[in-house]
């Protein structure tokens, strides 16, 4: 764990000062970003009339916009990773620790699942439902928890037979304890990878969604949010575009750079043991 850290910590920086950046503006910057300022619409960046990052069509702060809309989108990336995480760590596990019948028929709703249209499924649950965070997260990380099953059902399949998951198994221990006390933490290595993936996918679905005008709030959308609006005035301010277009790859460059060192390590790692 620790070597992944460190080979994390380049990643781990880059989004930690995105978020720090995103808090200390909500904290300190004199304009909310909700607020419009009248007769100030479409302002360039600049410092002279104290909007550093400009002003949108209706004239509300470009920088407090997109600061919270950074940290809409962490959120919604992380809790829908988290989601996708435990919903495929505890079918995954069962499927690959168990295999048979039960694994064969579990596999099977999972590709039924994968073949149904999920982000037109979702998009018409948000038309009926009232959009909102927690409910953005639930439904973008069951999408994704299809990817992270079939990661950790072929991780499960591959530790089952290692002496200590076949040592508890001669000592009696139930299914459960060894889920749990054996092959789930030696899982670990493996989930915060497929984590690193998990949510720049979550991110970008949510922000497509955003962009169809489905995002959790009017008051501080996301950068999906900010990026469909930024289409709009893009001929004649295209820093509203820009501004949190490259906010975005930002958030989405950590996020991967983050999935891919943790790969990195785990291959030198699962390498070396084997």
């Amino acid at each position: 764990m620790g070597s992944a850290l460190r080979a994390a910590r380049a990643p781990l920086a880059l989004l930690l000062l995105l978020t720090l950046a995103g808090v200390s503006v909500a904290a300190f910057w004199p304009h909310a970003p909700d607020h419009p300022y009248w007769g100030q619409a479409l302002l360039a960046p600049g410092v002279e009339h104290g909007h550093w990052l400009g002003t949108d069509a209706i004239g509300r702060d470009l920088l407090a916009r997109v600061a919270a809309g950074t940290l809409v989108s962490l959120a919604i990336g992380a809790l829908a990773g988290v989601v996708a995480l435990l919903l495929g760590l505890i079918l995954g596990a069962l499927a690959g620790y168990r295999g048979g019948a039960f694994d064969e028929s579990l596999m099977r709703l999972v590709d039924i699942a994968s073949s149904l249209p999920l982000l037109l499924v979702t998009v018409l649950l948000l038309a009926v439902l009232e959009p909102s965070l927690g409910l953005l997260a639930l439904l973008v990380g069951s999408y994704g928890a299809l990817d992270a099953t079939r990661l950790m059902r072929t991780e499960a399949r591959r530790l089952r037979s290692h002496e200590f998951i076949v040592a508890a198994q001669v000592q009696g221990a139930s299914t459960a304890r060894i889920l749990l006390r054996h092959l789930g933490p030696n899982l670990v290595p493996a989930a915060l990878t497929a984590f690193g993936t998990l949510v720049p996918q979550a991110i970008l679905v949510e922000s497509f969604l955003a962009f169809l005008g489905l995002g959790p709030s009017d008051r501080a959308g996301s950068l999906g949010t900010l990026l469909a609006e930024g289409v709009q005035d893009m001929a004649f301010a295209p820093w509203t575009l820009w501004v949190p277009a490259i906010t975005l790859a930002l958030v989405l460059l950590g996020f991967g750079w983050l999935g891919d060192r943790l790969r990195t390590q785990l291959a030198a790692e699962t390498g070396h043991a084997g």
